[in-house]
């Protein structure tokens, strides 16, 4: 059976229209896992990404799958794990010919009515992400340009992970700098403040709150924003 070509040119314009979105990771897990659904007209799919080169579930498409997926995970075998470490497509056409393969997640497939499974690993460069994996109900042929149409989309899936990842971290860093900075604004209205009432430099006020904080056991900006609001006096 070929895969849905027009299938996978609107999943393809899908990701596309994501892309200028704050999307978060598991939007675009689940854009991959209905995209290669549908276009390979497929029982369900499934995700498992590496943590620590541990094998982790994160998303599937269906129940049966996500069943599936967590096994694999509890024994770190099957063909999600194969592909995550050695970046390789791996495909079995009939699990009923492969189950000394892996044994426990074969046996959970026969049961979920999975018989042919494909392992797409998600790569960018030589970074592993995981990889995405394809179910189909009956046993399959997978053709090269099935292989190639599924790496497409497991190749945008994996750089839009990445990005979401690094955009991430970029709004963490941000939030932590404005935090820096609320914290500086406040530290400096209170030195004011106890210059002031004490008629001594900023310096020195800055010396007084700064002991107060510590024979406390106070965050600084903590004691500061109690000078402020709270007419704490150091």
């Amino acid at each position: 059976m070929a895969h849905d070509s027009s299938a996978l040119v609107e999943a393809l314009a899908r990701f596309a229209r994501l892309l200028p979105t704050p999307y978060k990771v598991e939007t675009a897990l689940d854009e991959l896992g209905m995209s290669v659904t549908k276009v390979f007209d497929l029982v369900g799919a499934g995700v498992c990404l590496l943590e620590g080169g541990v094998l982790r579930f994160v998303s599937a498409t269906a129940a049966p799958v996500a069943a599936l997926e967590r096994v694999q995970e509890l024994s770190q075998q099957g063909p999600c794990m194969e592909a995550s470490h050695t970046g390789e497509v791996v495909t079995v056409s009939d699990l009923r010919t492969s189950a000394d393969r892996w044994p426990s997640y074969t046996e959970t497939a026969l049961e979920v009515g999975v018989l042919a499974v494909a392992g797409i690993p998600m790569w960018l460069n030589e970074e592993r992400l995981g990889a995405v994996n394809l179910y189909s109900a009956g046993p399959r042929i997978w053709s090269e340009a099935d292989l190639d149409a599924a790496r497409i989309l497991a190749s945008v899936a994996t750089g839009y992970i990445v990005n979401a990842n690094k955009w991430n971290q970029q709004q963490q860093v941000t939030e932590q700098l404005e935090q820096a900075l609320e914290s500086r604004v406040v530290i400096e209205q209170a030195k004011g403040i106890i210059a002031n009432v004490r008629d001594i430099t900023p310096d020195e006020a800055f010396d007084l709150i700064r002991k107060h904080a510590r024979a406390h056991r106070t965050p600084l900006h903590t004691t500061a924003r109690a000078v402020i609001e709270a007419g704490l006096r150091v």
